[in-house]
């Protein structure tokens, strides 16, 4: 009998109307937020993969071979992109729910891609545009060209017996291209300030939006942070220095025609701009972080002293 009373109250507690309306929203809600995370994933993949073509898109002279890596790249850097994006939990992308982190790290990327592509383009299309943005380049790429200055070494890169043109489009790319990563460095220096990142979108979660730190393993937390925070931020103002030496060194210069080549160029001059200027932003991003913490400790230990 206690066993048939003990059902009849399970089955009325399990199906009372409330209950039932409750479990529906929860399933909604669960619902709304899984297609939301879908679709904003996948905006993410598609914007990915029209970075990674855009070169191939907009010039000339690239075979159906190199279109087919394109294309094939272009496709894994996208199914990356969507399943790290709307998976639940934390893959490899680091501050993926902390914008404008990788906002403002995928813009520079992108607007590197695409006004170096520009800039190539000009010489098979000389529109007004590209003509436009060749001669700010050209210009830019000048300016920056000075006794160890990082433009100045990049054009060490190429072989001795590269002509003046082809020097004059390494300096054209390396400044655009350089000069577009300070200018994303200093918005999301500015951004920083204006929006309290990373406390003013609620609570920083570390597990998610730093999968590769593990707070547990050795040492003080905060101690941590600062110390990879210096190491970033060396290693991105150093990193355009010692890239074009390692070049230099590894490979004594490349072939004319193979750096001058538009795709290569293009991809070369973008890889030195970008990852210095994301170092960069990595380590202020911890010492931000880092910062947030220790405040924490301290109104902790203030509401503590005032408890007792």
């Amino acid at each position: 009998m206690n066993r048939i009373e003990l059902f009849r109250h399970w089955w009325r507690e399990t199906f009372r109307r409330d209950n039932v309306q409750n479990r529906v929203d929860n399933l909604v809600q669960e619902g709304r937020s899984t297609l939301s995370r879908a679709v904003s994933a996948g905006v993410r993949a598609f914007l990915v993969m029209f970075m990674v073509a855009t070169p191939s898109v907009l010039l000339p002279g690239m075979g159906p071979d190199g279109k087919q890596m394109v294309a094939l790249i272009s496709l894994f850097a996208g199914a990356l992109t969507f399943i790290e994006y709307s998976a639940t939990y934390p893959g490899l992308v680091e501050f993926r729910d902390a914008p404008p982190f990788n906002r403002i790290r995928f813009s520079i990327l992108f607007m590197t891609v695409f006004m170096l592509t520009i800039i190539e383009k000009s010489q098979f299309d000389p529109n007004a545009l590209a003509v436009l943005v060749r001669a700010v380049g050209e210009l830019i790429g000048r300016a920056m060209d000075f006794p160890y200055s990082p433009v100045r070494l990049a054009t060490l890169m190429m072989a001795a017996t590269s002509s003046e043109e082809q020097i004059s489009a390494v300096r054209t790319a390396a400044g655009m291209a350089y000069l577009i990563s300070l200018i994303g460095l200093a918005v999301f220096v500015v951004l920083l300030k204006i929006y309290e990142w990373p406390t003013r979108w609620g609570a920083f979660n570390v597990w998610v939006n730093m999968p590769t730190f593990d707070p547990t393993s050795g040492g003080d937390v905060v101690r941590r942070l600062e110390r990879d925070a210096r190491v970033n931020v060396v290693l991105g103002f150093v990193l355009p220095f010692v890239f074009p030496a390692v070049v230099r060194l590894g490979s004594s210069g490349f072939e004319p025609l193979t750096l001058t080549s538009p795709q290569t160029l293009i991809w070369v001059m973008t890889l030195w701009a970008f990852l210095p200027a994301s170092l960069f932003m990595r380590g202020i991003a911890m010492g931000k972080i880092a910062e947030m913490i220790r405040e924490k400790r301290r109104i902790s230990g203030a509401m503590g002293l005032a408890a007792a």
